[in-house]
């Protein structure tokens, strides 16, 4: 079995040597997603914001790779101060129906790009 590597121009390209994703058999392994537009290249300011603009940005890789935020069976969270976690919670789960994907929500001290927020996952196809 090999992998195949997942891009879309409906997400920012990576900002280093990684793929936006990685699918191995059934598997799909979405990399920490900034909240880049890539329309404009720019980020939002507020966190909730942010957190639409990485889920949008997983979403788009996910349905490149022939699957959906359905299929999504763990995300990381990370963000650069927890007072934003009720924001960011509001917003993630306007992404998903039904149940929830397992996850991890962690503060961290910086994020590419001085970001705020990122958001990784795995899904399935």
């Amino acid at each position: 079995m090999s992998k195949t590597v997942i891009s879309t121009e409906n997400a920012p390209a990576a900002v280093g040597p990684y793929s936006q994703a990685v699918r191995h058999g059934s598997m799909i392994f979405v990399s920490g997603q900034l909240p880049i537009d890539p329309a404009t290249g720019r980020m939002p300011e507020s966190a909730a914001d942010q957190a639409r603009q990485c889920l949008t940005n997983l979403k788009y890789i996910l349905e490149e790779a022939g699957s959906g935020m359905a299929n999504i069976i763990r995300c990381g969270v990370f963000l650069t101060d927890l007072g934003d976690f009720a924001a960011v919670n509001e917003v993630y789960a306007t992404f998903f129906e039904g149940d929830f994907p397992a996850r991890a929500c962690v503060e961290v001290s910086k994020l590419p790009l001085s970001a705020n927020v990122e958001i990784e996952c795995v899904a399935f196809v």
